[in-house]
């Protein structure tokens, strides 16, 4: 309700502004209803669950969400991850995980994550996303093609060398239809952009497939049977402990995937309507979204960048747009859903070569491998193989983890220490005991990365002087095992009777060493 209430505060429900964002979700619903039936069977679901769960999920987030623009339903990311549940736990396991993932969303929206997303690297980002664009262009060949292949389950080698060999036996009719459709989504744009591509190609092709019916072409109706011309009930899904437990690996990695794309998708819409989405708010719509649609027959969803930008170029500024998308879908179930059964498989791959082309954002990819430091370029690559040949949670993890050290090394590196000796001798000329007293300004943050560099530098410092003085003016912030560095050595200065002292500390330094008893 807070993008509601938003959009009652910035007087957007006027008649003339009502009606602009009736348009603008109209024309939403239109792009979404190939796309939706598209993601849903490269995910293993069936067409229609992809439309149910493009109609509640965008009703939950255009109500509930933090984003007055954002529309959300199925969306091409999730597409390798869901298609890897499915295979694994069946439609019904989706569904659970889909749901156990939308509390997770909510947890995270309570516990104020929704910052913390925005730290994950632009390298991890790229990487795993170039990855999944190129899983998804891989796995619609068989469909674009016609070819009769059993890919499922296997590696993606395994999986181009079986693709290879089917390449003896396409299927011309099908290859030709979805070259067709193809060649209407790469033109179409540039004489109309009023009119969705992939609408005009999905009308297309199924007007042909539908004149003259050639057997070899597979389409919903061969594939998945009758459309329902009905929306299903809401069902609560039956669990298990032995499933919650093996589904919560699944469940995270759907709330993760889904929060990152959900908060790209809504700064891309800030930028484009000069609005300011809440990130927490948008977390809690998220997970609202993903527990209801699998009670109503859908699966996971999230915020779907390309139907989001579609409603703003449109004129939509309010919640009425995503709410208006829902409606004109549920209107096209119960009205039109018999003319369904004769799209053709093979257009929505030629729609999803489409989708994975924008997805894999090579200009970016190209660029930042060829500008940006060798430390990024390794993350992305890194990211973009183990995505494409391990697995999209392996290839996002491992990318974060290996940003995250390379981040650290850099951050030791800055950490530096300079000794000044003080003028003033604290023990007669003659003495062999004369020592000075030592300054120490520390340069930077005193935590895990740098302590090694800090503990080398003060390693024989009882042989040099009678009195330590840290000089901490330039440490923004210190960590726990940097407290336990200045207590182990404070601690060995003691036995060597050196005094140290503490000077011009921030207040956050400070309060810190006082909590450890550090500067007593």
């Amino acid at each position: 309700m807070i993008a509601i209430l938003e959009a009652y505060k910035a007087k957007l429900f006027t008649k003339a502004n009502i009606y602009q964002n009736i348009i603008a979700g109209t024309i939403v619903a239109i792009v979404a209803l190939p796309l939706s039936m598209a993601f849903a069977i490269a995910s293993g679901a069936s067409p229609q669950e992809g439309i149910y769960t493009a109609i509640v999920a965008a009703l939950c987030i255009s109500l509930f969400g933090g984003s007055r623009v954002q529309i959300g339903g199925p969306t091409g990311a999730f597409i390798v991850i869901l298609a890897g549940i499915t295979a694994e736990y069946g439609i019904a396991g989706l569904q659970m995980a889909s749901l156990m993932a939308g509390f997770i969303l909510i947890l995270m929206g309570i516990l104020r994550l929704g910052s913390v997303i925005k730290y994950i690297p632009e390298s991890v980002i790229i990487g795993f996303t170039s990855g999944i664009a190129i899983i998804i262009w891989v796995g619609q060949w068989k469909y674009f093609f016609g070819m009769h292949v059993a890919t499922a389950g296997l590696p993606f080698y395994q999986q181009i060398v079986e693709l290879i060999k089917g390449f003896a036996h396409i299927d011309v009719h099908t290859t030709l239809l979805a070259a067709f459709s193809l060649t209407i989504l790469i033109i179409w744009p540039k004489f109309s952009k009023k009119i969705p591509a992939p609408l005009v190609a999905m009308v297309a092709a199924t007007a042909i497939q539908s004149y003259f019916k050639f057997d070899s072409v597979a389409t919903l109706g061969s594939t998945f049977g009758v459309f329902p011309r009905s929306l299903p009930m809401p069902h609560w899904l039956p669990f298990s402990m032995h499933e919650l437990t093996s589904l919560i690996l699944p469940a995270f990695t759907i709330a993760m995937l889904g929060s990152i794309e959900s908060l790209l998708s809504a700064v891309v819409s800030d930028g484009m309507a000069g609005t300011k989405h809440n990130s927490n708010q948008e977390l809690i719509g998220q997970g609202i979204a993903n527990i209801l649609s699998p009670i109503f027959g859908g699966f996971a969803a999230t915020g779907a960048i390309a139907r989001t930008a579609t409603n703003v170029r449109n004129g939509g500024n309010s919640p009425v747009a995503g709410i208006t998308h829902s409606v004109v879908l549920i209107l096209i179930i119960l009205l039109l859903a018999p003319l369904a059964s004769n799209i053709p498989l093979c257009c929505l791959a030629a729609i999803l070569f489409i989708v994975a082309y924008n997805m894999s954002e090579y200009k970016r990819l190209i660029r930042m491998t060829k500008q940006a430091p060798y430390y990024d370029v390794l993350v992305l690559w890194v990211a973009f193989i183990l995505t494409v040949f391990v697995n999209l949670v392996v290839g996002v993890n491992v990318g974060i983890i290996l940003a995250s050290l390379l981040f650290m090394v850099r951050m030791s590196k800055t950490f530096l220490i300079q000794k000044e000796m003080n003028a003033t001798a604290l023990d007669s000329p003659c003495s062999a005991t004369n020592k000075n007293s030592i300054t120490f300004t520390l340069n930077g943050p005193l935590f895990f990365g740098a302590v090694s560099h800090f503990e080398q530098v003060l390693e024989n410092i009882h042989d040099q002087a009678s009195e330590v003085i840290f000089n901490m003016r330039a440490v923004p912030f210190i960590d726990g095992t940097g407290l336990m560095a200045l207590q182990d050595t404070i601690e060995l200065m003691k036995k060597h009777h050196i005094k140290v002292k503490f000077i011009e500390m921030n207040q956050l330094v400070q309060r810190k060493l006082k909590k450890a008893h550090i500067i007593e």
